[in-house]
């Protein structure tokens, strides 16, 4: 009996970065890998196989609606560059029954790690005492911790409770937190029964002594923390930034991060590299981290795992349960989409 055909068409990613020996063995024993090369596939041999592929592992779609209309055996394209295809038609994929997955949920563990790490390290002022320690200009003992602060006991705040609120919730369990949640697309009774409270963005802001900002950028979401819901976070509390920089007023955070309004930790900027010029280079009270949160040898070979993990149901007729499947309630309202759903009539 043949295999089924998947495509691995990873570019930009390489196979070795996304799929663990362990993983990629795996993934020849289900199906017959058509390319599984680190450069893009050429047009000609993608339109050679994609009639009877079952298959598509992508970093984007970037093979046009012809390609889409001509894969009569889809089952499932499924993206490892961590956000969902920008250019394919999901009116046709829903109305087929092609599953769209997005390998998001792969980083949510490692971004989760860095967020904690940030939160506890603005809290503390590690980064900032040890910069004053190389200096020579330390405070020790009392006068070091005048700022600093412990996690345990304080009321925390999570700006979404997707895959990275829900990685984080078991690490903060054990500081004895409560957590607030702000998240619009979940529901009052859905958040209260995972342990959360739901609660108004206002209340979560002006509440909260550490703020994670986790929440997918979407077109509804830009610069949802505009200067003056920043300006509701209480003075010398940490905002922890690690989803996009897309949901933040950047130039209202950077003027109050420099002047020392909040301590601030962050991993995502509106231009990547920062220009070394950037204001936000120089604020004290603010730890800076170059995009890294999530793309850590492990968190890419999670990737690969769920990938194989979802394609052996896939293959069997039976639901991924892995990976994070596109909504048609929500698809069209990620900023990252650039096709908008088809008028009906």
């Amino acid at each position: 009996m043949s295999l089924p055909t998947v495509i691995v068409d990873p570019h930009f990613r390489t196979m070795d970065e996304i799929f663990h020996p362990d993983d990629l063995r795996r993934l020849h024993g289900l199906a017959r890998v058509a390319w599984g090369q680190d450069t893009p596939m050429p047009a000609e041999a993608f339109e050679k196989e994609i009639p009877a592929a079952e298959a598509v592992v992508c970093a984007d779609w970037r093979y046009g609606d012809e390609a889409l209309r001509r894969a009569e055996n889809l089952r499932a394209v499924l993206t490892v560059s961590g956000g969902f295809p920008r250019q394919i038609d999901y009116d046709t994929c829903f109305a087929r029954g092609i599953r769209v997955l997005s390998a998001a949920p792969a980083f949510a563990r490692a971004v989760a790690e860095m967020a904690l790490a940030l939160a506890l390290a603005a809290a503390r002022d590690v980064v900032s005492g040890d910069r004053a320690m190389r200096a020579g200009n330390e405070q020790w003992l009392h006068a070091g911790n005048r700022d600093a602060f412990m996690l345990y006991g304080q009321r925390v705040g999570l700006i979404g409770y997707g895959s990275i609120g829900q990685a984080l919730h078991p690490l903060l369990a054990p500081f004895g937190v409560t957590i607030d949640v702000y998240d619009p697309w979940l529901g009052s009774g859905y958040l209260r029964s995972r342990g959360v409270n739901p609660v108004s963005l206002d209340g979560l802001l002006e509440n909260s002594k550490v703020i994670f900002v986790l929440a997918a950028p979407s077109h509804e979401n830009q610069a949802l923390l505009s200067a003056d819901k920043l300006a509701l976070i209480q003075p010398g509390a940490a905002l922890i930034l690690v989803s996009r920089a897309h949901v933040v007023d950047f130039d209202a955070l950077t003027e109050m991060a420099s002047a020392g309004r909040f301590k601030l930790g962050i991993d995502v900027f509106p231009v990547e590299p920062m220009p070394l010029d950037h204001p936000l280079r120089r604020a004290e009270s603010a730890i800076l981290s170059a995009h890294k949160a999530g793309p850590t040898r492990d968190g890419c070979w999670e990737i690969g795992r769920m990938v194989v993990d979802d394609l052996e149901v896939i293959l069997q007729g039976l639901p991924p349960m892995r990976l994070l499947n596109a909504q048609p309630e929500l698809i069209y309202r990620y900023a990252t989409n650039t096709i908008r759903q088809k008028r009906k009539g």
